[in-house]
């Protein structure tokens, strides 16, 4: 998968939340907190989002395991466009996205 087509889902992801009812919101944010969280501590600080995309593509399952977990009577937030939501906003941490747009890596 490239990185422009994982970008495209992730976004939709976080317009899904958004958009997403003000009771759904407090499990929703909870459980994006929470992947945001994970993905921190398996990436962590310093990544690309070909590193990101390259997570992503390896499987979300851990993403439903742990809203499963985490908000056990709220199923809407096992959706896996929270996971998508997550990796979005992640993804703006990225050390190769500015004003969000990929920079290109320069000729050596």
């Amino acid at each position: 998968m490239s990185v422009e087509t994982a970008m495209q889902q992730w976004r939709v992801g976080e317009r899904h939340v958004a958009d997403a009812a003000p009771q759904e919101q407090p499990a929703l944010v909870r459980v994006e907190d929470a992947i945001v969280a994970e993905l921190r501590r398996r990436l962590g600080g310093m990544f690309t989002l070909d590193e990101l995309t390259a997570l992503y593509e390896s499987g979300t399952g851990w993403c439903l395991d742990l809203a499963a977990r985490l908000a056990p009577g709220a199923p809407w937030s096992w959706d896996a466009r929270v996971a998508d939501a997550a990796f979005a906003r992640y993804a703006r941490s990225a050390v190769d996205l500015a004003g969000g747009r990929r920079l290109e890596a320069g000729p050596t």
